[in-house]
Order: structure tokens, then sequence, then C-alpha cells
């Protein structure tokens, strides 16, 4: 297992079990799939892979530009949110920068390359993972950070801030903010997502991927949002001609509009969330967290610990993600997503007959 998770080509040959058979809690993506008129779009439209795309992605970002209530002109693509978010970092460039922990381990790793003095914001399980949004402003102001980058909702713990309280982090502070709003589609974006905050504030930049809610991580394809023209720019002049390919500009000017789908996956998960996590709080020796995104933290109170669970539901296909390898957690914790019914019993099954 890497630092992100499970390879299930790896699993796969390492235990003698086919992929299909494998259960994938550790992935975090939309277990529906993707949006069928997206595919369909992709199928009717094969011959266009013998042209070249659009060199200005003119309709892909106009559908982008819809759906994620911003300016046009404001977005950045790129192939996938982790390009975008090393690229963004490298652009800010902060003397002094501040994550959560535990995080998304890339946040870390991109901040050292630059030496950039990485101030941390402890989330604790005394306060279920919560952010304190004084706590936070306050050790912004105390260290002068330059650049504050978290996830919203944050993974592994599916904390979250509103659009309101990232305002006032903006108003109320000098750094600059980078959100990567990977797992915000699982949430109320009305109430959530930071997009529309980028019209008015240019120290902040907002960046999301295809991967999770789409259920489209083989396309490649993720976004920035910023108002900041130097952020364009720099971006504009790392371009690479016809970046993005025909794939996923056909599937990306479709699925976007797709709001039959987008509504179904949120119902979906937002659902499934709930009941899978008041299942797991009536297990005695588990303890669910209050998440945002489409996955759960959970701890184990008493029994076998995370990495010896992970490898007890290997040998059932069964997948999850062993929480050992993130800061300020050990294997007395795990994550798993949400995933079909039949799939999300069967674990529930499992972790009731070993809890």
């Amino acid at each position: 297992m890497n630092s992100h998770g499970a390879n299930i080509f790896e699993i796969a040959k390492n235990n003698g079990i086919e992929i299909k058979d494998i259960k994938d809690f550790s992935s975090n993506i939309n277990p529906l799939g993707p949006s069928v008129k997206a595919l369909n779009s992709l199928k009717n439209n094969l011959i266009l892979l013998s042209s070249y795309p659009d060199v200005e992605y003119i309709d892909l970002k106009n559908s982008i530009s819809n759906y994620a209530s911003c300016d046009e002109k404001n977005i950045v693509l790129g192939l996938g949110s982790t390009e975008i978010l090393k690229d963004a970092i490298k652009f800010f460039d902060p003397k002094i920068s501040m994550i959560l922990s535990p995080c998304y381990s890339e946040y870390e790793n991109e901040l050292k390359k630059i030496n950039s003095k990485i101030i941390e914001y402890n989330l604790e399980e005394k306060n279920n993972f919560e952010i304190n949004l004084d706590e936070i402003i306050n050790l912004i102001n105390k260290n002068k950070v330059e650049l504050f980058v978290f996830a919203n909702p944050n993974n592994p713990t599916g904390t979250i801030l509103s659009a309101l309280d990232i305002e006032k982090i903006l108003t109320e502070t000098d750094a600059k903010i980078l959100v990567d709003e990977t797992y915000v589609e699982f949430t109320d974006m009305d109430i959530f997502s930071s997009a529309k905050l980028t019209k008015h504030y240019k120290n902040l930049a907002i960046v999301r991927g295809t991967s999770k809610f789409f259920a489209l991580p083989g396309i490649r394809l993720g976004y920035g949002i910023s108002s900041d023209k130097n952020f364009l720019n720099y971006f504009k002049e790392m371009e690479v001609l016809w970046q993005i390919n025909s794939v996923a500009e056909i599937c990306g000017k479709v699925m976007f509009s797709d709001k039959e789908y987008i509504d179904k996956i949120f119902n979906f998960i937002d659902s499934r969330r709930n009941y899978i996590y008041n299942e797991i709080s009536q297990i005695k020796n588990l303890k669910p967290f209050k998440s945002f995104g489409n996955f759960i933290l959970i701890k184990i109170l008493n029994g076998i610990n995370s990495t010896n669970l992970r490898e007890k539901l290997l040998e059932y296909g069964i997948v999850i993600r062993d929480c050992k390898t993130f800061k300020n957690l050990d294997n007395s914790y795990f994550r798993i997503c949400i995933l079909d019914d039949n799939s999300n019993e069967k674990l529930l099954q499992f972790l009731k007959e070993i809890y």
C-alpha cells in the first residue's frame, strides 16, 4: 500500500483475486459510475478522436463555468487536480504555509519541495476533528502564514468549513488560501463551496478534479478557479498545446451539465453515508466520526488494529484504508468510502462480527 491508499492491481496479483471481485473501500470513488449521458456522448463522437481538441477548450470551460458558478476566464485546466495543486503551490511559493493535520499528504510533500516552513493545525479527536475558526485565524496571524492549503471537506476526517467561514479567514488574515474541493460535490455546494468567492477575492484559488464525484479518474481532468491575473497567467505560460485529451473534453462538456446524474449521486451518497454512520455507531467497539465527504473515518476502541483488520478483510476481497500513515492518526483508525448497497452491507456484517 502506498501513502495514498490501495493499489488494486497489486492486491489482485498478490492475493490471486480478479480485479472485478475487489471491493475497494479505500478509493473514495463514486460507486454508481460515470454519467451515462457523458459516456454516450463519447461513444457517439469517437470519430473526434482522429482530430485535435479545441485548443482553447471553449465549450469545456463554458460547461465548467455554469457548473461551478464562476467566470469562464478564471478557469485553468490540468491533468487532474493533483497536478494543478502542485503547480499552484509553486506559484504561491510561500515562505510560511499552513496545513491541517491529518490531511492529504501531497500538500506537505509539495510545500517541502519549495522549502516552505509548514505550520500544522492539529485536528484533535477530543473535538471530533472539527476546526475552530477563531483558532485558525489566530494561528495564521500569529505565524504570518502566507498560504493556507486544505481540502474541504478534509480527507481523511470529513471535517468541513462553510464558504462563510472561508470568507472570514480571507477578510481577517493576509494569507492566500488554496482550497482543494475534491470532495465538496458530496455536500451542499451552496453552503460549502468557495467557488463563488473567487469572483470577489483574488487571494483565493480553488482546485477540483473529476475522479471522485464523476467517477472518471482515467480521463485525468482537473480544473482550478481564481480571479488573480498573475495566477491565471502563470498557468497560461505553462500550458502545453492540446494538454487535455479529446476523451476528457467530450465527457466534460456533457457531465457537468447532467443535473439528473449530479442529483442522483448526491442523494445516493448522502443517504448511504447517514445509514452507514448510524450502523457503525451501534457497533460497541467502533466510533465513526461525522463526515461531509463520501467516506467515514472510524476509530477502533477495542479489538484488532487497523493493519490487522485490513489484512483480514483482504482475504474476502475487501480493501479499507489503514490510516496509520496519516499524521495525528495511528493503527486504531481506518477509513471507508461509500460503495454500492450490497458491498456496504457485506462490510458492515464483517465489522459487526469482528467488533
